[in-house]
């Protein structure tokens, strides 16, 4: 063999071998390519999906056909779906409502669960009070009723009146402007806590309690442990015991309910994966109603870190029970509400006078000459 065969056939060998490497290294490439392009479309499906539960879930929230919306938004210039607007950000306050259509409950819209809540999403700050279910309140030239009473009476009446009356009368009540109702069902909220995984509570005591009529069977240990779903319910409903356990307050079942409501927001805030935020927002959708306006709750639900509370102010109302109804500490309530006004910014320049509309009592009189 000649040199120059030699050569040739060196030559040929570099390039049979520079073709292989070329051909590999454009199958990586195109490896590469393929795992990116399908992570964008994995990507585009989650949020797509997500967004489709998300609008489903805020039409069914806002159904116009439950409530007559007092501040229709006028907002052509903003869009359905984006960042939240300087109005958004601005402090708001709720009336959260929990109402119990378990099969066996008799199908009342009684709302054994009431807080007014205060939102500061610049400062990322929340006020809670719990309003005792059993508080006296006494409308203007009316008889007395529960706190519990007025969203179910308000309903029977009419329906799409109903929320905007109970946030006027809770509003007048204790002078501090509601912008927005939300009724939650309770076994929304059962089902809620199950697809979050559950929750860590510390039981402070025994409960127990049964009532065959509505399937409530409540039977908690004290004790630091994990609850499903119901028994999270069972922990924050149970209030007396036919089974042998000491009885709870109205007053610790609200610390109760403020307890599970503050764990909630962070589970919701740690959820991970298309699966857990579907079930979340199926949930949701099925079992929470409310009067703010459809465009605006998708802003919030689609900003859901940006408008979620880092810190929560829990407040608490010292009470007596005389019965058949509750009745709290002026100076408790005041103090408490002088709370819910600084997160919203709000001055109260006029004194306060609860003692016109509510059941209350002084540090100064006996608690058996409640009002």
């Amino acid at each position: 063999m000649s040199e120059a065969d030699s050569i040739i056939i060196i030559l040929e060998e570099y390039m049979a071998r520079h073709k292989k490497n070329k051909s590999v290294y454009r199958k990586i490439c195109i490896s590469m390519i393929s795992v990116i392009g399908l992570f964008i479309l994995i990507a585009g499906f989650y949020v797509g999906f997500l967004h489709h539960k998300a609008m489903s879930a805020v039409h069914k929230i806002a159904a116009s056909d439950y409530y007559a919306p007092q501040r229709d938004e006028t907002e052509n210039a903003v869009p359905e779906v984006g960042d939240v607007t300087e109005d958004d950000m601005k402090p708001m306050t709720f009336l959260l409502a929990g109402t119990d259509n378990r099969e066996g409950s008799g199908g009342t819209m009684n709302t054994d669960v009431i807080m007014i809540v205060t939102l500061n999403p610049k400062t990322k700050s929340a006020t809670l009070l719990s309003i005792p279910r059993d508080l006296k309140m006494t409308p203007d030239g009316q008889s007395s009723h529960k706190a519990n009473y007025f969203y179910a009476h308000n309903y029977i009446k009419d329906k799409t009146t109903a929320m905007a009356e109970t946030k006027q009368f809770f509003s007048d009540t204790f002078h501090i402007p509601i912008d927005y109702m939300i009724l939650i069902n309770f076994d929304g909220f059962r089902q809620a806590i199950d697809a979050v995984g559950g929750l860590d509570i510390d039981v402070a005591m025994d409960m127990r309690y049964k009532d065959t009529a509505d399937g409530t069977n409540i039977n908690l240990t004290k004790g630091f442990q994990h609850l499903d779903g119901q028994n999270t319910l069972d922990y924050v409903r149970y209030r007396k015991s036919n089974d042998g356990t000491a009885a709870s307050s109205d007053f610790e079942r609200n610390k109760r309910q403020q307890e599970v409501l503050n764990q909630m927001l962070d589970k919701l805030t740690s959820l991970n994966g298309i699966s857990q935020w579907g079930n979340i927002l199926d949930i949701v959708g099925d079992n929470v109603k409310t009067d703010i306006p459809e465009k605006k709750l998708t802003r919030w639900l689609l900003n859901f870190k940006k408008m979620k509370p880092d810190h929560t102010n829990l407040l608490t109302v010292d009470g007596d029970w005389k019965s058949p109804f509750v009745y709290l500490n002026k100076d408790d309530l005041t103090k408490a509400m002088e709370s819910l006004y600084s997160n919203i910014e709000l001055e109260q320049k006029i004194k306060t006078n609860f003692w016109d509309h509510l059941g209350l009592y002084t540090n100064t009189n006996s608690k058996s000459n409640s009002k």
